[in-house]
């Protein structure tokens, strides 16, 4: 292990596996902004190594044998919160769910975890990791209180509105500690007749099918994971599938459709929020509520522009309340907001931009 600077973030690498370990201290200890201080087998250990050592940031493995990855996590983040970056397998579902578990829990971010038999790629390993360290030393991290709706909710969906089109269309965008925001927002939302809601959250492929699944175990509104080709109906939420973008596009009658298409990332991500906040700008003009969440970077703020454009209903999440500060601050500077509202207020924002956008129906009737 390199010794720690005085303007190096320190780390502890916690994974029951020394291959993972090896290369992941390899990757940290390589770059100029990081030292590993220490490293842990598992969740025990870790917890001792977090008091003796205090470091500024943690990864920590999903998947352990005796004290797993959420328990770790869960013990850190009441008794000594600080940054936690998730690595994960993502060889079954149950470690993608897992995964998004953390997320909610109060980790920052997560990366899949190299392994001997797929083809490690180190190059992308090293950007990704280090990117999500980086996002996650910006952090505003402290104590993590359990959400509120943590169990599934028993209350039956309602109906597709008799496959309506929507009147107005909800987006919602957001990348760094986005999961636990959705987690949030999405289960405090009532029934929506008329009106559709867009998830875009950065996360890579597989693991946007994870959340829409949790999602929809914790919310009164059906959520899946968008497919190409769909009927955009109301009273449904859907999240833009990893590694693809997701667009509107009207079809020859005017009704509206998903489009979901491979492309370059735009700005480093896919999917990116602006892409589909341009379309559903262009096919509702001003019956659009578009939300810009915590997040790395700058993507929504142009989408959010042409929402504002087209005479839409702009929410942006407020600096104290969001994980990082990134995406809110880029959207507010270029385009301004209706409103700028901490977390737990974003869900009574959305309904007020949809009754101010509204078109006939009005939102939980």
């Amino acid at each position: 292990m390199a010794p720690a600077t005085s303007d190096r973030r320190t780390v502890l690498v916690v994974d029951d596996s020394p291959f993972v370990r090896r290369v992941v201290r390899d990757v940290i200890d390589a770059a100029p902004d990081f030292v590993v201080v220490g490293e842990a087998s598992d969740g025990y250990a870790a917890l001792r190594q977090v008091h003796a050592l205090s470091p500024d940031l943690v990864t920590l493995d999903v998947e352990m044998p005796a004290l797993d990855g959420l328990q770790t996590l869960g013990y850190v983040m009441s008794e000594a919160p600080r940054p936690v970056v998730m690595l994960s397998a993502l060889d079954s579902r149950d470690g993608a769910d897992l995964t998004l578990r953390a997320l909610e829990l109060g980790a920052v971010d997560f990366v899949r975890k190299p392994a001997r038999d797929d083809g490690l790629d180190l190059a992308t390993l090293r950007v990704r990791l280090l990117s999500a360290l980086r996002a996650a030393a910006e952090s505003r991290c402290g104590p993590v209180p359990l959400l509120t709706r943590a169990l599934p909710r028993l209350t039956p969906k309602p109906s597709d509105g008799a496959s309506k089109p929507p009147s107005r269309v909800v987006v919602i965008a957001a990348s760094t500690g986005g999961p636990r925001a959705l987690s949030e927002i999405v289960p405090a939302l009532p029934p929506l007749p008329g009106t559709a809601v867009l998830i875009v959250q950065h996360m890579p492929s597989g693991f946007t099918r994870s959340l829409a699944r949790r999602l929809d175990e914790l919310s009164v509104l059906r959520v899946t994971e968008a497919r190409d080709g769909e009927a955009l109906v109301a009273g449904r939420v859907w999240v833009a599938p990893g590694g693809t973008h997701l667009l509107v596009r009207p079809e020859a009658d005017g009704s509206p459709r998903l489009a979901v298409a491979a492309g370059p990332p735009i700005h480093g991500v896919r999917p990116a929020a602006d892409p589909l906040l341009q379309s559903v700008a262009a096919c509702f003009g001003a019956r659009v509520v578009a939300v810009i969440l915590t997040g790395m970077g700058s993507d929504g703020a142009a989408g959010l522009a042409a929402v504002r454009a087209a005479g839409g209903f702009a929410i942006v999440q407020d600096r104290e309340s969001s994980i990082v500060y990134g995406m809110p601050q880029a959207a507010l500077a270029r385009a301004g907001a209706d409103r700028v509202s901490p977390l737990g207020g974003v869900a009574a924002a959305i309904l007020a931009g949809l009754s101010a956008r509204g078109a006939g129906e009005r939102a939980g009737a």
